[in-house]
Parts: C-alpha cells; structure tokens; sequence
C-alpha cells in the first residue's frame, strides 16, 4: 500500500431524512441498513482499510458524535478521530483534515468520502479509487468521481463534463465543465438525454496541497480562521484552536465553495455500484430483493396484502408486521416512532421538517 495515500471519512452528517431511524444522537451512519449486520460507517472504514493503510485513515466527526465513531470502529487511532465542536458543513471539515494531513505528510493524497454510501463491488472500487488515487498524486488537479446516471433523480447533484456520452464508459478522467445541485426532475431528464452528466458521488480525490490552494483561493473567510495551524494542530493546544475556528466558521460545502469555481475540477467515471442512501426511497431505489408486487419488508414476519411499490421496515425483525392496501408508501416502525407517509422524497422532507414544532423535540 501507498503509505502517502489517506483517507478521509466524514461522518458528521445528522440524516434527518431518514427519521424515525436516524435520530440528532444516532444519525444514519450508524444505522445497519444493507441486511449485514454492520454499520454503514463500518462498512466505509473496511471498504477503504482494504486498500489504504489504516493508520491513514481519518475519521472527521463532531464531539457529540466520537463516542460511536470509537463503538463502530474500536481500531481506528486516537489521533486519527477528529472532533468538531460543530457541524459546519463539509468545507470546514475538509479544512481541518487537510491542515491535519499536511503536518504529517506534505506529500498525502487523500481520498475523501462520506460515511453513508452503500458500495456494490469491491474490486471495482478498489481499482477506480486507486486509479483516481495514482493519477492525482502530485498532479495540479481537485477530482471527483462520477457516477453513470439511471434515471432522472433530483436527490443528487450533476456534473457535466467536456467530450460527452463518449467517457461515460471509459477508465479516463475527463475535464468538468459544471456543478448543478439537485435540479428538479424535469431538468435532470434534460441532462441525462444530453449524454453529458455524470452523478455527482460526494467522493473526492487530490492531493493535499492542491486543496489547500484552492481553499485558500476560494475559501479565505473558512481557511484564514486556521491561520497558526502549522503550530497549534497535534499540539496539546489543538481542542482550544478548533473551537475558536468553528465559533467563528461559516457553514459551507466544498461543492459549493471551491468545486464550482476552481479550474481544476476534473471527473473520473466510476464503475462500480453506488448509492448515497440519503432518503428512504433512495434505499428503496437500491435494494433489489423486492416481492413480485414490488415491496421490501425487512421483517421475518409479513402479513401483505394489496401492497405495491412499498418500502415497509420495522426496528423488530421478529415483529409481525401486517400491512394492505398500500401503493408506493413508506413505514417506518421503531420503538418509540411510527412513519407512514407516501414514498416521495419531498412529501416525506416535509412532513418531518414539523418535528422542529414544540412538543416533538425528544424524537428528533
């Protein structure tokens, strides 16, 4: 393994969209959504542990969070958790990981990847990361890994790119020429006939000097906040600067922020399975084990009748869950919550978005 090779895992995300399951202390990430049995961060840690010296992998969190980054992965090292007072987005986080890195390794390539993928082929991935890896190492150039689009989805965002349908199946990178962040459906039909977009993956790869560049380029109200880095970062100084860094941070992406200004930008087309489960129809989306009607329970105990189309889940497999008349619904069953709620993405954002009224605050 390429010991200038890191990889940074973020996994401060709240998953609001994926209540009742995803609660403020217990956010998706943490959730075992795939029928395996671990976690979806485990699940990221070993995907990349397999190509990556796992002393170079770095998880980004915030404190209330490090308590079950250490129970999901009880191996990773102490220094290689770092804690946010608060979330600010991925552009902060990303900041803190780079100066981290460039205090240990001016020459570290990172890989940086959110916490809550689901990863179909291993040893696809595996290659494309390394390829995507190999390329950018010492290379003046911001990567992102694109993924081929299925349908018209507004859950994520676009990147069109120079040449075409033409690179969707090759092993090339190839130059970005926009960033459009979740269209409507309507617009991302538009693209996808174009033969030109790409998904946009959330995974990133370059070197950390290149980011660090092109933060302090497009970014200077985030980076010029971690000015005397170099001496305060691995110090025992360090909890005290990050907090007066956040305290005065703004919230911003990395999409946002630098992907969509910078010259840089390049995509390299990803070949393997991939989903960002940010919604319950997203991860209805992506499992394939369905009934003839359509359905997915979860539950080793189903009495269905006159349902389609449906994603019906409930926190006790061993509960009987007796369902009928349903069509393209969600049910979400959980110890102290019931969601039930038609299966599209917007109805369900906002019909949870009233969890902030008064009263509903201890089921958030």
């Amino acid at each position: 393994m390429n010991t200038d090779f890191y990889c940074v895992i973020m996994a401060g995300g709240s998953g609001t969209r994926f209540w009742p399951m995803s609660r403020t202390l217990h956010p998706k990430q943490f959730l075992e959504v795939a029928g395996t049995g671990k976690s979806l961060i485990r699940h990221t840690y070993e995907r990349f542990a397999s190509i990556i010296p796992a002393d170079n992998i770095i998880v980004v969190t915030t404190d209330r969070l490090g308590k079950l980054v250490r129970e999901h992965i009880p191996e990773l090292k102490e220094e290689n958790l770092l804690l946010e007072p608060y979330g600010r987005d991925t552009a902060p986080c990303i900041a803190y990981a780079t100066y981290t890195l460039l205090k240990r390794n001016p020459a570290a390539t990172m890989v940086v990847t959110p916490a809550d993928h689901i990863i179909v082929g291993q040893d696809t991935f595996s290659e494309d990361i390394l390829s995507a890896m190999e390329y950018s190492s010492g290379k003046d150039v911001l990567m992102t890994l694109g993924m081929t689009p299925t349908r018209p989805d507004p859950n994520y965002g676009y990147i069109q790119v120079s040449g075409g349908r033409c690179n969707m199946d090759a092993r090339n990178v190839v130059k970005v020429k926009t960033f459009t962040e979740k269209p409507d459906v309507e617009l991302a039909k538009v693209f996808i006939e174009s033969g030109e977009f790409f998904w946009n993956s959330g995974i990133f790869v370059w070197s950390a000097e290149t980011i660090r560049t092109e933060m302090e380029r497009y970014l200077p109200e985030v980076t010029r906040l971690f000015a005397g880095w170099e001496n305060a970062i691995g110090s025992p100084v360090e909890d005290m600067f990050i907090e007066k860094v956040y305290s005065d941070c703004i919230k911003i992406s990395i999409d946002y922020g630098v992907m969509e200004k910078t010259a840089k930008a390049w995509l390299y087309p990803a070949h393997f399975k991939w989903a960002d489960v940010g919604t319950w129809e997203s991860l209805y989306n992506i499992v394939s084990k369905k009934d003839e009607a359509g359905n997915v329970f979860n539950s080793r105990h189903i009495l269905s009748k006159d349902n389609a189309e449906s994603l019906i889940i409930s926190e006790d497999r061993d509960k009987l869950m007796a369902v009928t008349g349903l069509k393209d619904f969600i049910v979400i069953d959980t110890h102290d919550a019931l969601l039930i709620c038609p299966k599209s993405d917007k109805r369900v954002k906002d019909f949870i978005s009233e969890l902030a009224m008064p009263g509903y605050e201890k089921f958030k």
